[in-house]
């Protein structure tokens, strides 16, 4: 789980009204939050990129993610496009050593854009399901990658992606003292984050490791 291109330099205009509601309602974000209060959800990639990061940073750690993704750009450029990673599949099938299945979707990916099958510019008026509903006709893209998408992307307020397995540890760590916890359990904890849901979620990403998390 990665690192940022396009630079906005200012944080997202609802983080700190969520930083402080989020602490007046949950003892565990009320001691989390302070940690951490010189840093924020970073500028978004072009959507391309956060999608191929997410793609390829999927199920692997923030350092593994990391070194993956570096990679992929030494071999296809610090910014890649969908025609830069298009031409590097002419000579590298693997595109710098990714699976055989991760290789796939990323050409897949950079097919849609290429050919224009899929719109982006319209993404940011869409509401979240019907952004997750266009992403998940990718192939490769499931309804994490999508919501990575949201958060990471268009900066959305209030996402709760119940399927990211880092999230599920820290809220088994700092609720449960440890217990594995199901979805319903952790859906039941963040009902006192909402509207803010994204922004808890990045502090309990942060609470678990010390490289913040980005696609």
């Amino acid at each position: 789980m990665p690192e940022t291109t396009i630079v906005i330099k200012d944080k997202p205009e609802f983080w700190d009204e969520a930083s402080i509601q989020l602490m007046g309602r949950d003892r565990i974000l009320k001691k989390l939050i302070p940690r951490h209060k010189s840093e924020w959800l970073a500028p978004s990639a072009t959507p391309f990129i956060t999608l191929a990061r997410a793609i390829i940073g999927h199920q692997l750690s923030v350092a593994a993610a990391d070194a993956m993704w570096l990679r992929f750009t030494d071999a296809c450029g610090r910014q890649p496009t969908p025609r830069s990673v298009l031409k590097l599949a002419e000579t590298d099938g693997s595109l710098a050593g990714l699976s055989k299945r991760k290789s796939v979707y990323i050409l897949d990916l950079a097919t849609h854009f290429a050919d224009k099958k899929v719109k982006p510019a319209s993404w940011g008026t869409m509401d979240d399901e019907a952004v997750i509903a266009d992403l998940c006709a990718i192939r490769g893209i499931g309804r994490w990658t999508a919501e990575m998408f949201l958060i990471f992307n268009l900066q959305r307020p209030d996402i709760l992606p119940l399927d990211d397995s880092s999230l599920l540890k820290a809220i088994s760590l700092h609720y449960f003292s440890g217990e594995p916890v199901s979805r319903f359990e952790a859906r039941e904890v963040a009902q006192a984050w909402a509207p803010w849901r994204t922004v808890a979620t990045w502090y309990l990403w942060r609470s678990l490791d010390p490289a913040a998390i980005q696609y």
